[in-house]
């Protein structure tokens, strides 16, 4: 008997998991591990180690026994080494580093600071993406070359003013790619073994924007869901064919946040133009729109306009991060808003924001102020059971901020522990009970 109840406990329990890519397996933003504390300690975080690296906005992936993650080591001005570094996950002894020589004229000045794409870990492949366009496949062991691409080079690519962000999707054996080259290959498709192209789609006459492309099975069918400038659009992985598309023009080309899927619902939110929610069809590959915000204005929002965060889809209602840190609750049937704080993020100011994962019936938010909190969200309100200092911010916001600065990079949860980096740190700290 007693031997039948531990059994059943071991399978109720999530084992450890790896974060092999932006937001986690299938870039879902949830992490799912039990024996993961209830608060955090009174005097801090147990952290495990702590290692230097140069700048980025790149989060780490983790992924057998290893931390993947890219900076950028400046030089002469605008000039300067991009890198990949993989670290011991136990130890945080550095691996191997695979790096190149990078040129960022042309981008913001602010924020021409370091690669944006988090790496993407395959078996015995990592993929890692540099902010002018650099793509590289390296071995997970040692860090060769297995081939290279550029972006400028091979697809006709310009970079747009805050850089190449989009990290590369694995799709069996596809590598899919937000390449924004021209004059249609705004996605291409790389044979993720070799490098050689399969397929490029979407006119590049408009620039790719910064949200990530993410996988979708809708319609009998999987579709590669991808949100630029100009619509959501849908395409067939093995062909890149469309299969749909919902017009959306975002302004400054500014799409950030990641879609959301849930169910059929498909969710994404703009700083400038609000959110849209789509239904997918069941039966073919088709969406049709159920609502989207009416304003247009970062001040007078009426639902949810994020930039950096993803919002998150619970049951019947939305959560997220709005243009000056409100943390919103809205219906999912209609988009109007339930409920709003500015706990979370603190001060009200342009672009704030923070990074929401789902841990069981909890959140775990990182927000921009280098802090990480655990929460409990509800169209009741907002609950906070406990907050604690993660890193310290670095990265300029472009505009007045309380700290000076901030952190807006997303975190790897794997293991037990949290993963994250500033633009001096990489940092390993345990969250187990």
């Amino acid at each position: 008997m007693a031997a039948a109840v531990l059994l059943q406990c071991a399978c109720d329990c999530a084992p450890a998991a790896d974060w092999p890519e932006w937001r986690g397996s299938g870039r879902g933003g949830v992490w799912e591990e039990d024996g993961i504390l209830r608060a955090f300690p009174p005097q801090g975080l147990d952290f495990r180690w702590r290692v230097p690296i140069g700048a980025g906005f790149s989060g780490p992936a983790v992924a057998g026994g290893r931390v993947f993650v890219t900076d950028f080591v400046a030089g002469a001005p605008n000039r300067g080494t991009e890198r990949v570094l993989c670290f011991d996950e136990q130890t945080g002894k550095l691996l191997w580093k695979q790096e190149w020589e990078e040129n960022y004229t042309g981008l913001s000045l602010t924020y021409a600071t370091g690669p944006r794409a988090t790496p993407t870990v395959d078996g015995d492949r990592v993929y890692a993406l540099g902010a002018m366009g650099v793509l590289v496949c390296l071995n997970v062991k040692d860090g060769a070359v297995r081939w290279r691409r550029h972006y400028a080079k091979d697809f006709g690519t310009s970079a747009p003013v805050w850089g190449i962000a989009g990290a590369p999707l694995v799709d069996g054996d596809r590598l899919i790619c937000l390449a924004g080259g021209a004059p249609d290959a705004k996605v291409v498709a790389l044979d993720k073994k070799t490098g050689r192209e399969m397929w490029r789609a979407l006119s590049g006459e408009s620039e790719p924007g910064y949200s990530q492309p993410i996988l979708a099975a809708a319609g009998k069918r999987r579709q590669v869901i991808v949100w630029h400038p100009e619509a959501v659009s849908a395409l067939d992985p093995e062909t890149g064919r469309t299969l749909w598309e919902q017009p959306f023009r975002i302004h400054l080309n500014l799409p950030v946040a990641t879609p959301v899927l849930s169910g059929s619902r498909l969710l994404v939110s703009s700083f400038f133009n609000g959110s849209m929610l789509l239904d997918l069809d069941p039966a073919k590959p088709a969406a049709r729109l159920l609502w989207k915000g009416a304003s247009d204005s970062e001040i007078r929002s009426d639902g949810l306009h994020s930039l950096v965060s993803t919002p998150v889809i619970d049951g019947d209602y939305i959560y997220g991060v709005c243009s000056y840190g409100e943390f919103r609750c809205l219906r999912l049937s209609d988009g109007k808003r339930v409920w709003q704080t500015q706990q979370p993020v603190g001060e009200k100011a342009r672009w704030a924001t923070a990074f929401i994962v789902r841990q069981g019936s909890r959140y775990f938010i990182n927000n921009d102020r280098g802090e990480l909190i655990i929460a409990r969200l509800s169209p009741d309100g907002y609950e906070e059971v406990s907050r604690t200092q993660l890193i310290k911010p670095t990265s300029q916001a472009g505009n007045r901020r309380e700290k000076g600065a901030v952190n807006w990079t997303h975190p790897a949860y794997a293991n037990g522990h949290v993963f994250t980096r500033n633009d001096e740190e990489l940092v390993r700290a345990s969250l187990q009970q």
